[in-house]
């Protein structure tokens, strides 16, 4: 989850500046149709559940661990 959430954050943030150089990254193109004030809500947005979710996401290393860690089998 911590690369989704560095990625949404990080498209936000692009956006973000992106709008102060007239410039709008396509994958974000059709927040526009709304309006301005829309858009900006929906690029805030981006950038605060990407965030959370970079920063409350477990860490890589956790999730390898558990991926590795053998499960106890009782053997009869």
């Amino acid at each position: 989850m911590k690369n989704f959430g560095g990625f949404l954050a990080l498209l936000g943030i692009a956006a973000i500046v992106m709008n102060y150089l007239d410039r709008v990254p396509r994958l974000l193109m059709w927040i526009y149709n709304w309006g301005d004030n829309v858009a900006w809500g929906i690029k805030i947005g981006l950038v605060v559940v990407g965030g959370a979710l970079y920063f409350l996401g477990p860490k890589e290393d956790e999730v390898a661990e558990e991926a590795s860690e053998p499960t106890d089998v009782k053997e009869e």
